[in-house]
């Protein structure tokens, strides 16, 4: 508690105790150097705030209080009487900037979501910036337990604090020091979570502790276990980690990464990806914040770092194609997405036509294992495998890397999650039986049994997987259940999509339009699958620019947003996968006409970009689907109109 805020006293002692003595407090808690600008905006917000709060003599102020999930402290939230406010000031501004307030807001948003003790109460965020003009109040905006942010002045903050508080005056009162004391238990995105664990906070501060789930201190927990064991006995070993979409896998790699990321550790790690997005994103979100965190470093430096412990699974591998005895100087290498790895066949052809090596015949598991195998004495290699997140022809799933263990390294310690014999996990035909002639152990922690990403739908990807599986009225019964905390639409309506997810979004949420790769006559309809976009400004930028998903201009496809989330989804679902005559069908579209699909592999792929799209948003969606034209044949209404029918009779209701 002494962290989450630098200063706490209730307004009574703040009002008698000195400016002087107050900044002291704060400044004593301050990691940063600070400098001249920062302590006088802390002494012009405490006479601001002494000033306003003289008249009203009641509740409890916290200076700089700790968000965690945003990695940020707001300036001061006060508790009186039955509101919470959060108070942003910008000092010296004239102008309510569109920025402030969604960073205001967002303060708000995130205690309202994560803060146990703040759930349900009113939360009231104003933005002062104190030399800007009076803004009258509307209070005929109010959407839930969050206020809109309210604009005012330093010299209007104590009528605007007043007339809030006489507003909602029969609101039951809260009690501050219980109210600080209440657990704050966030669910980031995985980029905010990289952020917080690339500044050195605890995964326990980053992840939620449901009851009935696995925790992933635990999980990272037994994976250091393991890494150590391996050091002290010299052993090669080999951990699959599973779990649901959006459970916290590739947190869990960030996280073993992130502790052992110094080149001077022995058990220095790397964090290795096939999916390019995902590092690029992940690469310049973090370098991003660490440039913003300190001053002293420049981009490119920040990028540097930040690429030498997140890389991209096929640099890795090429470095060792071109010295085929040098050991990687990393002793453990976590592989996200590692079902993803390429088969032989992919992999041998590969090698031919981009590298000219004819007489290369190794999967990627096996390739990466062997590198890995260069160690005399030990290493750790971390697989972290994802339900149903095939998207690509040539992977190798599970059976490549049980072929290579059971093949070539029968002296490796395996261990893995007894999930991993399951279908949504293994795939078709996966030989778990390969693994019982290895040294092999089955570990219940090594499963991440709950989604983190829909915070507000633990059970979504249920729903989504009875969904895609034509299981509609086990997705009805499913949806029945998260629908009030998560919302799920549907519509022929593009216009009435976008309006719906740009109301959604609140404070620095992000929403984003998306579709499958194959939805190639969503041309039509202004929507372009196959514009190349540049992941880090989609997903980075800020909500000002065009090239954001903010906009919802440019259709992110499967490709770019696996492992990676978005607050509000608006998916466009095209005629590739329809739905007709009580099942789904699979469709390519090539050249001028669509094809039926019949290879199941590819069926499948085109099934996992739909639980993809399905599954990345984190508190609700709408789904479009084109009304269709019977002039255009690529575009029958026929195409479209089960589909609809099929969603509805899923509980999906129209907007």
């Amino acid at each position: 508690m002494s962290n989450r805020a630098y200063y706490s006293a209730s307004v009574s002692s703040f009002l008698i105790t000195s400016t002087d003595e107050i900044i002291g407090i704060i400044t004593s808690q301050h990691s940063q150097d600070l400098v001249h600008l920062q302590t006088n905006a802390w002494q012009q917000q405490i006479e601001i705030l002494k000033k306003s709060l003289l008249p009203i003599q009641k509740g409890h102020v916290f200076f700089e209080m700790l968000i965690p999930r945003m990695g940020r402290r707001a300036d001061v939230v006060y508790v009186v009487d039955g509101v919470i406010f959060v108070l942003e000031f910008k000092i010296g501004e004239s102008e309510f900037r569109s920025s402030d307030l969604r960073q205001t807001e967002g303060y708000a948003m995130d205690l309202s979501c994560f803060h146990e003790t703040s759930h349900k109460h009113l939360i009231c965020p104003i933005l002062i910036a104190t030399n800007a003009k009076n803004e009258v109040l509307d209070f005929n905006k109010q959407l839930n337990e969050v206020l809109p942010t309210i604009k005012s002045s330093a010299n209007n903050l104590s009528k605007t604090l007043a007339d809030v508080l006489d507003r909602y005056k029969s609101l039951n009162k809260i009690d501050p020091i219980y109210w600080i004391k209440g657990r704050y238990k966030p669910t980031p995105t995985i980029i905010e979570a990289a952020q917080a664990l690339y500044a050195k906070h605890d995964v326990e501060d980053i992840a939620r502790s449901d009851a009935d789930a696995i925790n992933l201190a635990e999980t990272v927990g037994r994976i250091n276990e393991i890494v150590h064991q391996s050091r002290i006995k010299k052993q090669k070993s080999i951990c699959f980690v599973t779990g649901v979409p959006g459970a916290g896998k590739t947190l869990v790699g960030l996280n073993i990464a992130t502790i052992h990321n110094n080149v001077q550790d022995e058990e220095h790690a790397v964090f290795l990806s096939g999916n390019g997005p995902l590092v690029d994103v992940l690469r310049e979100a973090l370098a991003r914040d660490s440039e913003a965190r300190n001053p002293n470093i420049s981009i490119t430096n920040a990028r540097r770092e930040t690429g030498s412990f997140i890389q991209n699974i096929h640099h890795f591998r090429d470095e060792y194609l071109r010295d085929s005895t040098r050991a990687p100087i990393e002793k453990v290498v976590i592989f996200d997405e590692a079902q993803r790895a390429w088969s032989l066949e992919k992999t041998s052809k590969f090698m031919q036509q981009k590298r000219n090596q004819s007489g290369f015949y190794q999967s990627e598991p096996e390739f990466l294992i062997s590198v890995m195998d260069r160690h005399d004495q030990w290493c750790v290699v971390i697989a972290l495998i994802g339900g149903g997140q095939e998207i690509n022809d040539g992977e190798a799933g599970l059976n490549g890397w049980f072929l290579a263990l059971e093949k070539n390294f029968t002296d490796w310690q395996i261990y893995y999650s007894e999930k991993l014999k399951q279908k949504e996990y293994a795939g078709e035909n996966v030989a778990i039986n390969l693994l019982k002639n290895t040294q092999s152990y089955s570990e219940s922690s090594l499963h991440l049994a709950t989604s983190m990403r829909s915070f507000r739908a633990d059970k979504l990807s249920h729903f989504v997987h009875y969904l895609i599986h034509n299981l509609p009225a086990e997705a009805l019964s499913i949806y029945q259940q998260i629908s009030e905390h998560y919302p799920i639409f549907v519509t022929r309506d593009l216009s009435k999509a976008k309006d719906w997810v740009k109301k959604q979004k609140r404070g620095l949420e992000s929403c984003g339009l998306i579709a499958s790769a194959g939805a190639k006559r969503l041309k039509a309809e202004g929507i372009f699958v196959n514009n190349e976009i540049d992941a880090t400004h989609w997903f980075l930028n800020s909500q000002d620019d065009v090239r954001s998903c903010h906009f919802l201009e440019d259709a992110g496809t499967e490709f770019l947003v696996q492992g990676l989330e978005l607050d509000w989804c608006l998916i466009a679902w095209d005629a590739d996968y329809r739905y007709k005559n009580n099942a789904f069908e699979h469709w390519s579209f090539k050249g001028s006409k669509w094809m039926h699909v019949h290879n199941e592999s590819q069926q499948r792929y085109l099934e996992n970009s739909y639980r993809v799209l399905l599954t990345r948003a984190r508190q609700g969606m709408v789904i479009y689907l084109p009304k269709g034209c019977n002039q255009d044949l690529t575009r029958l209404t026929s195409f479209y109109d089960e589909t609809y029918q099929y969603l509805k009779g899923c509980g999906i209701s129209e907007i």
